[in-house]
């Protein structure tokens, strides 16, 4: 099996940054990829950042150049950099991780970031 636990979410006022964490453990395997996804209210849950265990990252358009998405393999930790927050960057962001060779996603319980105008 396999456990995420994200941290770091807040309040924060627009134009600022938050960091989020993911700490996974478990059966987690050694070929995976991580991702960052987040749903707003009546939303759909939608992918913000994704890095494989090579750590090859991919953005969503909304927030590339502000997100920056990178992994300890150590620890395996997996995070999220957000800079020049919006209003719009709020939602209940979600941890992922899929192993290769799979088609079973892994989720953790969410943080919620609510940024402020």
């Amino acid at each position: 099996q396999v456990q995420l636990v994200e941290s770091g979410g807040g309040l924060v006022q627009a134009g600022g940054s938050l960091r989020l964490s993911c700490v996974a453990s478990g059966s987690i395997g050694s070929m995976n990829t991580m991702g960052w996804y987040r749903q707003a209210p009546g939303k759909q849950r939608e992918l913000v950042a994704a890095i494989t265990s090579s750590s090859a990252p991919n953005y969503a358009d909304s927030v590339k150049g502000r997100f920056t998405i990178s992994r300890d393999s150590a620890k395996n930790t997996m995070y999220l950099q957000m800079n020049s927050l919006k209003p719009e960057d709020t939602a209940v962001y979600y941890c992922k991780l899929r192993k290769w060779y799979s088609s079973v996603d892994y989720w953790g319980q969410g943080t919620q970031v609510t940024v402020s105008s």
